[in-house]
């Protein structure tokens, strides 16, 4: 049974940090293109950063220089490093894995920057 399990969404100030946790189980993790989406109220879902099995890792252009993904494939989880938090990055952030065009999803974790 696949499970993606994301922690470490929040409240926080505008300019804060938070750092997203997703742990994968039922996979073979390496295998897998790792990523971070999330979706607003009234708004599409969107990709926000993805690492694939290689290393190689890319952003939105929204996110660039403030957000951060890396993974520990001997952990089984990928991260999510945000910094310079902006009211308009609250949204519901989920962790996506991908393999031969099948996505599995976590639950999501709610991200709100507030002050």
């Amino acid at each position: 049974q696949v499970q993606l399990v994301e922690s470490g969404g929040g409240l926080v100030q505008p300019g804060g940090s938070l750092r997203l946790s997703c742990a994968a189980s039922g996979i073979i993790f390496s295998m897998y293109s790792m990523a971070w989406y999330r979706q607003a109220p009234g708004k599409q879902r969107e990709l926000v950063a993805r690492i694939i099995t290689g290393g190689t890792i890319s952003y939105a252009d929204s996110v660039k220089g403030r957000f951060t993904i890396s993974r520990d494939n001997g952990k089984n989880t990928v991260y999510l490093q945000m910094n310079s938090l902006k009211p308009e990055d609250t949204a519901v952030y989920y962790c996506n894995g991908r393999w031969a065009s099948v996505d599995y999803w976590g639950q999501g974790t709610q991200v709100t920057v507030s002050s």
